[in-house]
């Protein structure tokens, strides 16, 4: 997209972004001293915690699409709060990335990866929505920007090369990879996963508006990265990322490597994926790459959103936890477990 158009696509959403990504609704009450006849002062209340989520069926884990304010209740920090916005559908704006695997034990998925992907943004991505391209391996690669064209995301994952391949001409390392101290000499570089979702979280994702999601496709390993697991959580958490895991192994490359274990990485991935409101989807035969990317389609377009406003009023930077209830004991609620009460960030 280009900087006018990504410009304007800002200045449409900034109203928007107010209001749903603090959690404020727009109050037109004039004050009291408004001449009569000019229009309402728009008042936006940006002390809102907002949380996109998901409900579930416990057993079968259907989607449940029509549930009512009434039907939940949440807490902080173990303290009930006051629920004062709620909305079961949601025409925000959606900004999504992409983070695929290149290493070498995943190589001979790439092409399987590059097909469903691209069916994928061809269905997903909206006109006012917008997507990125990051692959990862012994490299953080931004493969695509922001755009909102199926065109350009489906171009660029012909771009996609294994780490035994050759890069392609014009394409670098995102910015800022293992900054800070150099890990030690002993530690190998061959998939820098969670440096891949620490800087999506925060080097793209964190300073956009509206609804956010991260999607890994990867076996879960990690070797190499300079940010933990616990790094990249908290990155993707004050980004108000949620991350979707595709947990994809290709076993044949274990079993040729002589390697009784391999792609162990799903706890890891389940972690990520849990505290930060999303879900860990697992390839098979019986469950293709393809039919993963519907189901997360599905859930993007299936959301809940509450706002609420914390009686908790420090912004400290501390970690609140929060657990959202809903009255059916049938029925379980995926949402993220928490943020951070910044003093500059509306959350």
């Amino acid at each position: 997209m280009s900087s006018l158009l990504r410009q304007s696509r800002v200045a449409v959403a900034a109203l928007l972004s107010l209001c749903w990504q603090a959690g404020a609704a727009p109050q037109q009450s004039p004050p009291q001293d408004q001449p009569a006849g000019q229009e309402p002062t728009i008042r936006i209340n940006v002390d809102l915690v907002n949380i996109f989520f998901t409900v579930r069926a416990k057993k079968g884990g259907q989607l449940i699409p029509n549930l009512e304010k009434n039907n939940f209740t949440i807490y902080e920090d173990g303290k009930q709060q006051t629920i004062q916005r709620f909305s079961r559908e949601t025409d925000l704006p959606l900004t999504l990335g992409l983070l695929i695997d290149i290493s070498a034990s995943q190589e001979r998925l790439i092409d399987i990866e590059r097909q469903a992907a691209s069916s994928f943004f061809s269905s997903v991505i909206r006109p006012k929505d917008e997507a990125f391209l990051i692959s990862f391996g012994k490299s953080t690669d931004l493969l695509q920007d922001y755009t909102s064209s199926p065109r350009l995301l489906t171009a660029a994952l012909q771009d996609l090369r294994g780490d035994g391949q050759p890069p392609m001409i014009g394409r670098g390392p995102i910015p800022n990879v293992n900054t800070g101290p150099i890990p030690t000499s002993g530690t190998p570089k061959g998939t820098l996963l969670f440096d891949a979702v620490y800087l999506a979280s925060n080097e793209k994702l964190k300073s956009e508006v509206g609804r956010k999601a991260l999607i890994l496709i990867t076996d879960g390993e990690d070797q190499g990265s300079f940010y933990d697991r616990r790094g990249a959580i908290e990155a993707a958490q004050r980004a108000d990322a949620i991350i979707y895991s595709i947990y994809y192994v290709d076993r044949g490359f274990y079993q040729d490597a002589g390697m009784m274990w391999g792609g162990g990485g799903e706890s890891d991935l389940r972690k990520m994926s849990e505290d930060t409101g999303g879900h860990v989807f697992t390839v098979s035969s019986k469950h293709p790459l393809n039919e993963i990317f519907r189901e997360i389609q599905d859930e993007l377009r299936n959301q809940y959103s509450i706002g609420y406003q914390t009686i908790n009023q420090k912004r400290d930077d501390t970690f609140r936890r929060i657990e959202i209830k809903v009255d059916n004991p049938d029925y379980r609620v995926q949402a993220r477990n928490g943020y951070y009460a910044t003093k500059n960030d509306a959350q």
